[in-house]
């Protein structure tokens, strides 16, 4: 399926974001504003002031809300668990072209704290896979020892770990290896 770039954007944003909690298997990777503030300049999170202690903790919360999306054993409870979260969202669309982007839409009201913005924007992308029945490219990594979370954009569905590079690397290193001594 063929995304387009802010679906994409936020598809990436929401996996980034999720996979910064320690239920990804991981340390708390959001333990702080300057982290925080590191994940908003990596995502490019447009239209966010001054971070505060109540921000990182709203964040927090939207980010296990999503993991639970990510995790739901049917596409009814991803449903239900993304309705909750979008329910608390003041959602109001609306173009804009900022920042060297093309047009393009923004779904968090124009005085949305980063928790709203987040969840709106990367709620609303999650929404449209749901829709177009792709609930499956959501997934988790197949790695023995990963948790991390990720979105499955091959044309046949078949990506299995979160990075080719290291955990889809290991696993093919570790197969192979199996093999040698058998």
């Amino acid at each position: 399926m063929p995304f387009g770039h802010d679906m994409v954007h936020s598809l990436a944003t929401v996996v980034e974001l999720v996979n910064t909690s320690p239920s990804t298997g991981g340390d708390e990777r959001l333990s702080g504003l300057a982290e925080l503030q590191t994940f908003v300049d990596s995502r490019q999170i447009s239209g966010v002031g001054k971070l505060t202690p109540r921000d990182l903790g709203q964040v927090r919360m939207v980010r296990e809300a999503f993991h639970r999306v990510f995790t739901a054993t049917d596409q009814a409870t991803a449903v239900r668990t993304l309705n909750a979260l979008l329910a608390e969202t003041r959602i109001t669309p609306r173009l804009t072209e900022h920042d060297g982007h093309p047009l393009h839409v923004h779904y968090f009201a124009a005085d949305a704290t980063l928790a709203e913005h987040v969840a709106a924007d990367c709620g609303v992308a999650l929404a449209h896979l749901l829709v177009e029945g792709e609930a499956e490219r959501l997934r988790t990594c197949s790695a023995p020892d990963c948790d991390r979370v990720f979105v499955d954009e091959s044309r046949n569905r078949s990506r299995v770990y979160c990075d080719s590079r290291t955990c889809g690397n290991r696993m093919h290193v570790a197969a192979y290896r199996a093999r040698r001594r058998a």
